[in-house]
């Protein structure tokens, strides 16, 4: 995920459980590693980030997205009820529309599963910043 400004990288790193921001270059370089967010107990995978510099994230193994603040303070969860979330992005034309793909697999048999879902939930902040 990158930011608004174009200035922090921000990547999940599922089975270390956190965020790791980098600020990006003028030449497109990574520098000033660290910690956004250690998330124990999650599995973060896909993530976006919203208006307040929040990011949400696909927690692939606890069954729920959660929106979590630098720092590591989750702001709000989500259920996904049955099953994991892999994804999630901010859209729709406010960008108020949280998208969270989903599927009851993990590990490598994740891709034979077929009761793949695309939840749709609205937010009350706007998504920011890439993808």
């Amino acid at each position: 995920m990158i930011s608004a400004d174009w200035k922090t990288l921000v990547v999940a790193e599922t089975f270390a459980a956190r965020l790791t921001a980098f600020d990006i270059e003028a030449d497109g370089s990574l520098a000033n590693r660290r910690v956004f967010a250690q998330l124990e107990g999650c599995y973060p995978d896909g993530i976006c980030l919203d208006s307040e510099g929040a990011i949400w994230v696909a927690d692939a193994g606890g069954r729920r997205v959660v929106r979590v603040a630098e720092g590591g303070r989750v702001k709000q969860t989500i259920s996904t009820g049955n099953l994991n979330a892999y994804a999630c992005m901010l859209g729709g034309s406010d960008r108020r529309t949280l998208f969270i793909c989903t599927c009851s697999g993990s590990g490598p048999d994740v891709a034979q599963k077929t009761d793949g879902q695309i939840c749709i939930v609205r937010v009350d902040v706007p998504g920011a910043g890439l993808p």
